[in-house]
């Protein structure tokens, strides 16, 4: 079992309550970004792992690619549902 302080996705990944509003210069194009908490599936987590192993691209750009996804498929916030 995982103690609950420790970021089950990656070493790298720093814990902060939900919605903390920590901000952090970005690793890619966007001016900031927020650090977050989500629980995940241990399953989950490993595939996650072994994707970004096998891929050489962080967990972190994976996470936020499908955050995206998300986003596209379901509307943007402020605009259509």
């Amino acid at each position: 079992m995982q103690d609950g302080n420790i970021s089950p996705l990656s070493s790298d990944t720093s814990v902060a309550p939900l919605d903390s509003g920590e901000r952090r210069a970005a690793p890619g194009p966007e001016a900031e970004v927020v650090s977050t908490h989500v629980l995940v599936a241990e399953e989950q987590v490993q595939k996650l792992r072994e994707l970004s192993r096998r891929s050489r691209i962080a967990q972190s750009e994976y996470l936020r690619e499908a955050v995206e996804d998300l986003l596209a498929k379901y509307g943007r916030a402020g605009g259509e549902p």
